[in-house]
């Protein structure tokens, strides 16, 4: 871990809504200090926020490219203490906004390139990222930096598997595949996946059927709602163990009454108190890594999908240091 002593240091601690109004100023993640590669304290960082504006996965409604900016912006309402736990992480680990993943909008595989260097970077300096997307797809390149010793476990939330072969005549790289890619490159082992939240129509079976080929857990939203949170969440818990395990969060798990800014909503899913509970039951993880994705704010210009995305983010951001806080 770094020796910073964040504890003591103002310098990683977010801006004071009392020191400097919440709509003035330059918007950071959470307002903290931005700190992009060549800056001298970067290596002090312990939590890196990352934004990944980048939606070329996307196959109907564009949009996400644009999330981290409303996100950010939305991030300033985000205070400094935990409702329930009382958690302060700013005063726990060393945060940071690390700025924006530069994607190659007419490149897939030039961006994901791109996506994995960033993250490889990150990783390579004991950073665990907390990432603001960018269409699901993001998931797969940083997957492949994070998981460079070994195959990770993951907490899946979403209305949908994301394990499809292919999209378009063998289009291999969308927001439906990322993680059949990622269980096939090995950097995910499938007995250590759970996703949770599944619903809405399906051109078929198929990628359910490679979920049950592989030993991957899928939690219908029918039998989350019938079994309860807590009990679904203590499943998950249970799947994933102590190994490192990312969590991955797409903003469509959420009822699109709660979150409608969003590419392909489902109806029939969590509320937004439910969005955040979730969260909570991931205490005691080794989570190496996560990300909150697919807010598109052309479907949503209030920016109430955004200030829930980002009310999570904060949330996986306390599940993250749950072990270091107490």
């Amino acid at each position: 871990m770094p020796n910073a002593t964040p504890r003591s240091d103002p310098f990683f601690h977010p801006v004071s809504g009392f020191e400097l109004p919440r709509f003035a100023g330059v918007p950071t993640f959470m307002r903290l200090p931005y700190l992009p590669p060549e800056h001298d304290r970067r290596a002090e960082v312990e939590i890196g926020l990352i934004g990944v504006p980048w939606d070329s996965g996307t196959t109907n409604r564009p949009g996400p490219r644009h999330g981290p900016r409303q996100l950010r912006d939305a991030s300033t309402m985000i205070r400094a203490q935990h409702p329930t736990t009382g958690q302060r992480p700013f005063e726990t680990a060393a945060c940071a906004d690390l700025g924006d993943v530069g994607p190659n909008p007419a490149d897939i595989p030039d961006s994901m390139a791109r996506i994995t260097a960033f993250y490889d970077a990150v990783h390579a300096q004991g950073i665990r990222p907390l990432t603001a997307g960018g269409d699901h797809l993001t998931s797969l390149p940083i997957l492949r930096a994070l998981a460079k010793d070994g195959p990770l476990g993951m907490v899946h939330f979403d209305s949908h598997t994301d394990l499809f072969h292919s999209y378009f005549n063998g289009q291999m790289y969308t927001h439906g595949t990322p993680f059949r890619r990622a269980v096939e490159e090995g950097l995910l082992d499938p007995r250590r996946i759970i996703q949770i939240g599944l619903r809405g129509t399906m051109y078929d079976t198929e990628d359910r059927d490679f979920a049950a080929a592989n030993g991957i857990r899928l939690v219908l939203i029918e039998e989350f709602f019938a079994r309860g949170l807590a009990d679904v969440m203590a499943e998950a818990r249970e799947i994933v163990g102590t190994r490192p395990t990312y969590v991955s969060y797409d903003i469509d798990f959420v009822d699109p009454t709660f979150a409608p800014g969003t590419g392909t909503p489902e109806v029939g899913g969590p509320n937004s108190l439910q969005a955040l509970q979730v969260c909570r039951e991931l205490h005691g993880l080794d989570i190496v890594g996560a990300d909150l994705v697919e807010v598109s704010p052309p479907f949503d210009q209030s920016g109430g999908t955004a200030f829930l995305g980002v009310s999570i983010m904060f949330e996986l951001l306390c599940a993250m240091l749950a072990d270091a806080d107490g």
